[in-house]
């Protein structure tokens, strides 16, 4: 298998990870929203709706992954991101005790998977710099 195909498969676990993850956070928040500490305008529809809409934009970054769409892919991704890296916002609105060991975990599990995504990006752009690839090939295409 080569390195390409290694770097894909790492992608989508830690995307899977993370849509599993968020997927259970939020479908407890939008349940139980009443007992999580959170702004008032954050409301169940919008819980699932912003759930819908980044999930889909992550989905997008790894397809555009895919196909070596390298800058528009980070740029999903970064927003995808989002999702994880924004659930320890739960604790700028509650004190710790506030939360159950259940939200805890949620919002900490959502929190490293959108760190790992984040950090993903960060490898693939700053140390591998795989978008180099992407102008280097194409700059080389002869009409």
């Amino acid at each position: 298998m080569n390195l390409e195909v290694k770097r894909q498969r790492l992608l989508k676990i830690l995307l899977l990870a993370s849509i599993i993850s968020t997927g259970i956070h939020f479908t407890d928040n939008y349940l139980f929203i009443e007992k999580y500490p959170q702004p008032t305008w954050i409301t169940a529809s919008a819980i699932y709706q912003s759930w819908l809409i980044f999930t889909a934009i992550g989905i997008a970054g790894y397809w555009l992954y895919q196909y070596q769409k390298y800058w528009l892919a980070y740029a999903c991704l970064s927003v995808y991101s989002l999702t994880g890296l924004a659930s320890p916002g739960h604790y700028l609105y509650g004190t710790m005790s506030q939360f159950s060991a259940k939200m805890h975990l949620l919002i900490w599990t959502d929190g490293l998977t959108g760190l790992a995504i984040l950090g993903f990006i960060f490898w693939s752009a700053l140390i591998l710099k795989e978008w180099w690839r992407e102008s280097s090939t194409t700059d080389n295409i002869q009409i």
